[in-house]
């Protein structure tokens, strides 16, 4: 499995990469990997408000449906509409193109509370 040591994870499976003031968010390798071929990804509406370990989204495949989970707590300031046609980015590039959503968090330092790469993989 793939998992950048730069980025920080969520026990849920998701991944987040600080950029600026903004938190990138998606689902991990593993996670895309045991769903199998996505179909559809369910985004948070922009301007919505998340909080940390709560559904945020869903991503459905061929197998089943999955919660995605807020890794922070905070707003959401941008989605990736280009899932709405291609879900596939997700499991072919879930670090890259398949980002899910950003957020402007509450408190940036909440995702020094999320796990290292190390912790993450010690965890699957």
């Amino acid at each position: 499995m793939n998992h950048p040591s730069e980025l920080k994870y969520a026990r849920t499976h998701e991944w987040v990469k600080i950029e600026g003031d903004l938190v990138i968010t998606g689902i991990t390798d593993h996670a895309q990997d045991e769903l199998g071929d996505l179909v559809y990804v369910e985004t948070p509406a922009v301007g919505s408000q998340v909080t940390a370990g709560e559904q945020a989204g869903v991503v459905e495949s061929v197998k089943t449906a999955s919660d995605i989970h807020a890794p922070v707590s905070g707003t959401v300031v941008e989605v990736n509409v280009d899932l709405e046609d291609d879900p596939d980015f997700v499991n072919d590039d879930p670090y890259g193109k398949g980002w899910i959503y950003k957020i402007k968090p509450d408190n940036i330092a909440d995702v020094e509370k999320l796990l290292t790469n190390a912790e993450y993989e010690a965890g699957l």
